[in-house]
């Protein structure tokens, strides 16, 4: 019960994946789709390769144009964690079967990428 417990505050569980999954996943030949729910702003400053930008508070509205991807894995991202969580939910409730969120988003994933390639 406390794991389920830590699962839900953290966001850590089935429906996410963690940055070291996620740097696996992206340079093999199958990588998932890549959905950032940041604002433009944020997405310019610092974005994965190939990542398709639709804010979160226009998601519920653009569903149609990742349409395509309901039978495929999308990982969705934003900074922190909570705006990809809310993300996975929205497109989880229209169809898309195969949704993670990044667990601790952007930040920790660039975080573990700098200090793996400083070892």
């Amino acid at each position: 019960m406390l794991s389920k417990l830590l699962e839900i505050i953290t966001g850590a569980g089935e429906n996410s994946i963690t940055p070291g999954e996620l740097s696996e996943k992206i340079p093999s030949s199958n990588p998932p789709l890549l959905l950032d729910v940041r604002e433009e702003s944020e997405h310019q400053s610092f974005a994965l390769p190939n990542a398709k930008l639709i804010p979160l508070g226009e998601l519920a509205f653009r569903t149609d144009e990742i349409k395509a991807w309901k039978d495929k894995e999308v990982v969705v991202y934003c900074s922190h964690g909570f705006r990809s969580r809310r993300g996975a939910s929205i497109l989880r409730k229209n169809g898309f079967a195969q949704v993670r969120s990044l667990h601790g988003g952007i930040k920790k994933y660039s975080g573990m990428i700098n200090h793996a390639g400083c070892e």
